[in-house]
């Protein structure tokens, strides 16, 4: 939890507080990087929380470096996502409410679970992410990232 968060959280307590987030759909063809997240045991993206001041791209780089160790190249913008499937109470009663953004990005380095937040990383074919014990909201996410040949670098990238 950052400390804008736990700020908030001293006064608001458990109550819904509704939060940005970024969204890493990283790709190598046809397959995509998941994580297993430890709160949960369930496999999502990767991703996190924009900072107060922070550009989100930028937070983007910050989360999947501080997860996984990994440099990534955004290729674009996949969507935004919010609403009830976004919506969780996490094991300290916490509610929160996430409005992400889902960029698309390549793999620069080799990406390793940092053991904290994540427990193990892995990569699925599309049709093989509804099997896993998993974040529903990804497969919009999923579903809504272009085929590799349609991908179009970022501006600036």
């Amino acid at each position: 939890m950052s400390d804008y968060v736990a700020s908030i959280r001293s006064r608001i307590g458990t109550d819904l507080l509704l939060l940005p987030g970024v969204t890493a759909v990283i790709r190598d063809g046809d397959r995509f990087l998941l994580a297993r997240h430890r709160h949960s045991g369930l496999w999502s993206l990767i991703g996190g929380g924009v900072e107060p001041g922070e550009e989100p791209a930028e937070a983007l780089l910050r989360e999947v470096l501080e997860e996984t160790g990994a440099h990534i190249r955004i290729r674009g913008i996949v969507g935004v996502y919010g609403g009830e499937p976004m919506m969780m109470t996490y094991p300290n009663g916490d509610n929160v409410g996430y409005i992400t953004t889902a960029y698309d990005c390549e793999l620069l380095s080799e990406a390793i679970p940092d053991m904290e937040e994540l427990l193990e990383l892995g990569w699925f074919h599309r049709d093989a992410i509804p099997t896993l014990p998993r974040r529903d909201w990804i497969d919009r996410v999923i579903a809504d990232a272009p085929p590799p040949a349609d991908r179009q670098p970022a501006a600036g990238r």
